[in-house]
């Protein structure tokens, strides 16, 4: 009996410690995902592709230069308009007000003015004749100079609110069409609110905006490849014509325009595009077929820079390879190599600083 208990005692414990090493054994097979990338030239990057719009070579934002209700809207999207045309106009109660009382200001100016005017001449010519005083004199030659000086100043005030008028109608500064409107009568609109835009111009540009890493890249005159989505005719060439000195805070990108060499009746302003550029002639691709690797596939140890290369047949799994290399100038594209690596390599791409030269790892 006690033989009986002893060998089942024996018995649990190897199939305890039996369960335990198939426990770790299943462990030890849960893999590390690792992103990688094949390493390729820097012949990979020099074509590159980004989507645009295409607009009025002189598209014009209109708005009021100040506040109020609209009270009138003559012309509405898709409206030919001539140059001095009035597109709207607001009420205007205010500064309508404040107009007439400098008219009413300047007229009782010019009142003043006449009479002191008139009174001066009197005075000077009894002074002349020996019946007036120099002081009598001298104070309607003061008297004079001071209507005068309130004549200009209600002058210069009345031509002010003609000016503040005015800033509460739109009018077109060139012929043109109105692409777009933003508003409606008896809408409140604040100052400096653009009601429409016009396109004044004939000519059209695609508008595309670039990333920091290659606005350095792009000059007036490169040339590009457009296509248009709604247009079924194919590619069209065109020429950088503009490039933004500031990075547009909307989008975080370089506005850069493109002039179409050759442009079609199909193309309207508003048409998406996709805009093509060709840095092979670029300084960057001096040295050409030079291998480049992403910045972040690149470690640094004691021993200088590596990456892991991920040895695998079946694109599933993998083992990782700690490979030193000799990094050159960082590019746009990443590191370009010197040596180490021969092109076609699979590298991870990310977490370096918990993988281990020999590791077992999942791509993805």
């Amino acid at each position: 009996m006690k033989y009986f208990h002893y060998s089942l005692l024996i018995l649990s414990t190897f199939l305890a410690f039996t369960s335990c090493k198939e426990e770790e054994k299943k462990q030890e097979e849960v893999l590390r995902p690792v992103s990688f990338q094949v390493v390729g030239t820097s012949d990979d990057q020099k074509i590159r592709s980004f989507s645009g719009t295409a607009k009025a070579s002189d598209a014009i934002d209109l708005s009021f230069r100040s506040g109020g209700i609209i009270t009138k809207v003559n012309h509405w999207k898709g409206a030919k308009v001539k140059k001095g045309d009035v597109i709207a106009r607001l009420d205007n109660v205010e500064a309508n007000l404040a107009y007439e009382q400098s008219v009413s200001a300047l007229n009782s100016a010019s009142s003043a003015m006449n009479t002191a005017k008139s009174a001066l001449d009197r005075v000077k010519s009894l002074y002349e004749s020996g019946s007036q005083s120099l002081s009598d004199y001298e104070q309607a030659k003061n008297s004079y100079q001071s209507a005068l000086d309130q004549f200009e100043s209600a002058k210069r005030n009345r031509s002010i609110q003609a000016t503040q008028l005015s800033y509460g109608i739109i009018k077109a500064p060139k012929d043109g069409v109105i692409a777009s409107t933003d508003g409606g009568v008896n809408e409140r609109v604040a100052a400096g609110h653009v009601f429409a835009i016009l396109n004044a111009g004939d000519d059209l540009k695609i508008e595309v905006g670039l990333p920091e890493s290659l606005v350095n890249r792009v000059n007036v005159g490169m040339p590009t490849d457009l296509e248009f989505s709604a247009i079924e005719q194919g590619s069209f060439k065109g020429n950088v014509i503009e490039v933004s000195p500031a990075i547009d805070e909307n989008s975080s990108t370089y506005i850069t325009a493109i002039g179409i060499v050759a442009p079609s009746t199909e193309i309207k302003p508003g048409m998406a595009a996709t805009v093509t550029f060709n840095f092979e002639s670029g300084q960057e691709d001096k040295g050409r077929n030079t291998l480049t690797v992403p910045l972040k596939a690149v470690g640094e140890d004691g021993n200088g820079n590596f990456v892991f290369i991920i040895e695998s047949e079946d694109n599933k799994t993998g083992t990782a390879k700690k490979q030193p290399i000799e990094v050159g100038e960082l590019t746009s594209s990443g590191f370009k190599i010197k040596s180490g690596l021969n092109g076609g390599e699979k590298i991870a791409t990310a977490g370096l600083q918990t993988l281990l030269d020999g590791q077992k790892v999942r791509l993805q």
